[in-house]
């Protein structure tokens, strides 16, 4: 080979492998942006819920007792720092099946003047959560991967950005909801 055509194929071999590299930043930006509006949509679906809660809570079809409970979690919800979030919007969704798994429910607050439009109000919160944290963790679950792979830590793609991290909580609808 000639030292001509030795220079040509070392240039071309570092253009590609610039264009690879610059090709998985590029991916890397975009599973990041990606990861930001799940996120985004998660939190303005939990928002959503708390709201619903908080409506149905104050709407005086339930009894006081269940109206307090219901106000309460989602007041904590509400108020809850980071580290206790998760926690705070599990309880939110553990009280709201206590509630919504009551015998007759549905039936009782569907007749109540207004009730039929809370109820499926709270039926799309409820739906909305469970899709929009599904979203959240596959997103976060291709970000790391991708954060993981070899090229990316050596070359320091992702910058200083810290591995996402899950949102797990219980999200299960009630048994009497109509989810779907």
């Amino acid at each position: 080979m000639t030292p001509t055509m030795i220079v040509l194929v070392v240039g071309i071999v570092v253009v590609l492998t610039a264009v690879y590299i610059s090709w998985r930043a590029g991916r890397l930006d975009r599973l990041h942006i990606r990861l930001e509006l799940a996120r985004e949509a998660l939190e303005a679906a939990l928002v959503r819920r708390r709201a619903v809660v908080l409506e149905l809570a104050g709407s005086r079809l339930l009894d006081p007792a269940t109206s307090l409970v219901l106000a309460a979690a989602a007041h904590e919800a509400r108020m809850a720092g980071p580290e206790e979030r998760e926690h705070a919007e599990s309880d939110l969704s553990g009280a709201l099946r206590a509630v919504a798994d009551q015998e007759r429910f549905r039936e009782r607050l569907g007749e109540s003047p207004g009730g039929q439009d809370l109820l499926e109000e709270l039926d799309a919160a409820v739906a909305k959560v469970v899709y929009s944290r599904r979203f959240y963790n596959n997103a976060v679950a291709v970000t790391r991967a991708a954060q993981r792979r070899w090229l990316a830590r050596t070359l320091r793609l992702a910058g200083h950005t810290e591995y996402p991290q899950f949102f797990e909580i219980d999200d299960n609808p009630p048994a009497t909801m109509a989810t779907e």
